[in-house]
């Protein structure tokens, strides 16, 4: 059969073929800058993104030339189907260019476009090893290339292959650089997403205009987009840092004796009780590095949103303190929103872009908060997985409450772990309940101490690579009293009874579902009594989760202590108040859970001895609980639907260790309780198959062997990239989907009319020429404050893209791309009795009645019910 390029004789000169079209300000689309100038532009983007990385990490992560592989990544831009495809989108008839006759370019789908061109002609040429992949990869996945050759007829034969090997002739030359040389695959794929971002950076505002030149505007572009190299301020004390009104808190001993290990890149881990000042201990050790050059950031891993937004203020508050003022744009550094509104990083970080996400641009700011799976993402085969990597190269990664993750997600995290191990980062290990044999796989080393408070450290120089671990002497606080009751309506008697006396109460469920049915349960009988009630879940939109968080965060915290004495309040809620929240209850009442989650729980009890209290309460918690008898028979009666969200039998185990307790002494009885309860032994009759369940998997979970087996096809660079939907983080969390709710939608007269929840309106005018780019960011972080994660079960049905484009969302969301299986976004509109209807007023859900309320956040009503 005759190629499509048979009849091509001769090929458009490589300085003649456009890289690039370009807006005018009255709408019309003409060429832009060429494919030579386009690849210069993104290599000296590159060679100025490396130079601010400290001198000792840059040698390690950028081998010499990493510019030129960068630079190279479009080589296949010269090639017939692209140039056809640019010509067209110009309204340019490209049938009559001699050079283009009888070419196709919607073929270009079948090797993943000029990508997979790029890829095929580097192989042909003879490049190093990984610099072929990093070509092909620069849009995020893995080009189908197969087995076609660089020179191949669809690609435009012999002649093309030419120019698009003067081209890189071309580049050596301008560059005076050579192919670079990788050490390791970790090298590369830091390098890789350096193409991606140079790329990104080298497309945008500031390059548009191919009659400028575009060499006075790098640096301009670089801190525009948010890469700033900060300015470290010198010599400050713990003190100083964290104390600067009164200057009297002081170190404790753990915090001390952790700092003075963390000197250089490595992994370490403090392990002590909640509240004892661990995020204080690892900030500090991470200014540390940052003055001494050895570290060029800091990015800090939070389990969930909700916890992430909360440290942003102590994050925030440290970093006005270490940052000197001379560091330009500086702003950028300390507010969350700002990366969204005011950095211009090309064509995938604007608005409608795929990272344009306070998620995904977080891992490319110097400091920023961030939530696991971002960083998991960086050892993941999923798409841009090696975007976060090069975010995360040479800074110091915190991860903070490490305890709190199933076997699928740990086993990704050991990998992650030991991958930035390998590009110059500190991690730091923050947990109050680590068990022994989690310690060592996050280590990859043996261990020996079973000391509480435990600092362990496992420099990354070879010399010193070795492990220390020190032992940290400390006082138990006064007993915790514990209760065990079966039965709901007895503890919503007694929080009400407490919060009436004017306590402030917490009632921690494991589902969104039943924290949502004990506020309703609570809510009107608490308000009766004259009493605060408040719910918080990760089921809010943005807008409303930031208003309740605000609210209710502080009541519980610090701030809220003059706030104490005018009423009795009970705050409801999921896992997100169990971790990195200074929050401090006087009453706790708790769904039963696995050990360490329990341990994490009563570490918002009593958490501050000067927090004042109403004169009858006592450090004193209700466990919701069924007897081990009943939880070993038929767990999932007795569990309910935390034997969803947890494994039945480490809840039996996590029981047969609580139930006779009738009070706890912490942080001295953590270890003793996780040993208890994660010790492997072996099982007889009903323990045997509640483990069997455990490691094989039942209708309701997957076994743990077959979630390592798929954590790590998720790990493996072979095959298929993942779109980010499908690369689950987390086993048990499928809320995968966005979700926009809205009040209405209506185009009229080339706008579309949007009205959100709180009432506002805004317009969308149908033609992106029609605003500046900052109009666009601030609509579209308006409109992101209106989604909500939702499981795919629950979602409305799914809107065809073109039907979304017709609305112009995806001036302001990422539609996707369907060939991709990429998800699209799901719309709502929510009526004013809180029910989520279609766009043209049906009910939203089939088999749930869906809706959402600001108090209540999003819910899904079986019909049955």
């Amino acid at each position: 059969m005759p190629s499509q390029t048979d009849n091509i004789v001769s090929a458009i000169f490589f300085e003649k073929c456009p890289a690039k079209t370009r807006i005018l300000s009255d709408g019309t689309v003409v060429l832009g800058r060429s494919v030579l100038s386009h690849c210069q532009i993104v290599a000296e983007v590159a060679r100025q993104l490396i130079s601010r990385f400290p001198e000792s990490i840059r040698d390690r992560l950028f081998p010499t030339g990493s510019e030129m592989a960068v630079g190279s990544h479009d080589i296949g831009k010269v090639s017939p189907t692209f140039v056809a495809r640019i010509l067209s989108a110009c309204g340019i008839d490209y049938t009559k260019i001699p050079e283009l006759t009888g070419v196709a370019p919607e073929l270009e789908k079948q090797w993943g476009g000029h990508a997979g061109v790029s890829q095929a002609t580097a192989e042909e040429i003879g490049v190093p090893k990984y610099v072929a992949a990093i070509l092909g990869q620069h849009h995020g996945f893995n080009p189908p290339v197969d087995d076609k050759r660089g020179n191949a007829g669809v690609f435009g034969g012999p002649s093309w292959f030419d120019e698009r090997k003067k081209l890189v002739a071309a580049l050596k030359e301008c560059l005076q650089a050579d192919w670079p040389k990788f050490d390791s695959a970790a090298q590369a794929r830091v390098v890789a997403g350096l193409t991606s971002v140079s790329d990104w950076i080298g497309s945008g505002e500031f390059f548009e205009n191919p009659d400028e030149d575009w060499r006075p505007n790098i640096a301009a572009a670089l801190n525009d987009a948010g890469f700033i190299k900060p300015v470290i301020r010198h010599g400050l004390s713990f003190t100083e840092v964290f104390d600067p009104a009164n200057l009297t808190m002081q170190l404790r001993e753990p915090q001390s004796l952790f700092i003075e290990q963390v000197s250089e890149p490595g992994v370490y881990i403090l392990e002590a009780q909640m509240g004892m000042g661990k995020t204080e201990a690892a900030l500090y050790a991470a200014y540390r590095l940052l003055s001494q050059e050895k570290a060029t950031g800091i990015y800090f891993v939070l389990p969930t949103q909700l916890t992430s937004n909360k440290i942003y203020d102590r994050f925030n508050a440290f970093l006005k303190q270490v940052v000197s003022a001379e560091t330009p744009k500086q702003a950028l550094l300390l507010h969350s929103g700002a990366w969204l509104q005011d950095t211009e990083i090309g064509e995938e970080g604007r608005p409608g872009g795929s990272w344009f996400s306070q998620n995904k641009r977080g891992l490319l700011a110097p400091f920023a908060v961030g939530t696991i799976d971002q960083a998991l993402m960086a050892v993941m085969n999923v798409k841009h997985g090696f975007v976060r990597a090069f975010g995360l190269a040479g800074k110091v990664v915190i991860l903070d409450e490490v305890h709190s993750y199933d076997l699928y997600t740990g086993t990704i995290l050991n990998e992650l772990v030991a991958f930035l191990r390998q590009i110059d980062c500190t991690v730091i290990i923050l947990s109050a309940t680590l068990s022994q044999a989690r310690r060592e796989a996050l280590l990859q080393q043996t261990t020996t101490s079973t000391a509480y408070p435990l600092v362990t450290a496992l420099p990354a120089v070879k010399e010193k690579n070795k492990l220390v671990e020190v032992g940290v002497p400390t006082v138990d606080n006064p007993p915790v009293i514990l209760h065990s009751c079966d039965k709901n309506e007895q503890a919503l008697e007694e929080a009400l009874k407490r919060a009436t006396q004017g306590q402030q109460v917490l009632w921690i469920e494991n589902t969104v579902a039943e924290a949502q049915q004990r506020y309703l349960d609570i809510a009107s009988r608490a308000t009766q009594a004259g009493c605060e009630t408040g719910l918080l879940h990760s089921r809010f939109t943005p807008h409303d989760r930031a208003r309740n968080e605000g609210r209710w965060v502080n009541l519980y915290g610090r701030a809220g202590w003059p706030q104490r004495a005018h009423c009795g309040r009970i705050l409801v809620g999921t896992q997100v108040l169990e971790q990195s929240l200074d929050i401090d209850a006087d009453f706790l009442v708790t769904r039963f859970a696995p050990t360490d989650m329990l341990l994490q729980r009563l570490g918002r009890l009593w958490r501050h001895t000067d927090t004042p209290r109403h004169a009858g309460a006592k450090p004193e918690c209700w466990l919701l609980t069924p007897t081990l008898e009943h939880a070993l028979a038929n767990p999932h009666s007795a569990f309910g639907l935390s034997a969803m969200v947890y494994s039945p039998y480490v809840l039996c185990r996590s029981l047969e260790v609580w139930k006779d307790m009738q009070s706890i002494r912490l942080p001295s009885g953590i270890r003793p309780l996780i040993d208890q309860t994660y010790a492997e032994r072996t099982e007889t009759e009903q323990w045997a198959s509640l483990l069997h369940e455990l490691k094989n998997g039942s209708r309701f979970r997957t076994g743990e062997q077959a979630q390592q087996a798929l954590a790590k096809l998720t790990l493996s660079k072979g095959g298929k990239t993942l779109p980010e939907h499908k690369a689950e983080t987390r086993y048990s969390e499928r809320d995968t989907h966005d979700l926009l709710l809205l009040r209405s939608l209506r185009t009229q007269d080339d706008t579309t009319h949007i009205r959100l929840l709180d009432g506002s309106e805004l317009t969308l005018p149908h033609g992106r020429h029609r605003l500046t780019k900052a109009e666009w960011r601030k609509l579209a972080v308006a409109l992101n404050q209106q989604l909500v994660r939702v499981n795919p079960a629950y979602c409305p049905p799914k809107t065809a893209k073109h039907e979304l484009e017709k609305l112009h969302l995806h001036e302001v969301f990422y539609l996707g791309r369907p060939e991709d299986d990429e998800a699209l976004l799901r719309v709502a509109i929510v009526s004013k009795t809180g029910e989520l209807l279609t766009q043209d007023g049906y009910p939203a859900g089939d088999k749930y009645l869906l809706e959402y309320r600001e108090d209540l956040g999003f819910r899904a009503i079986s019909n049955k019910e």
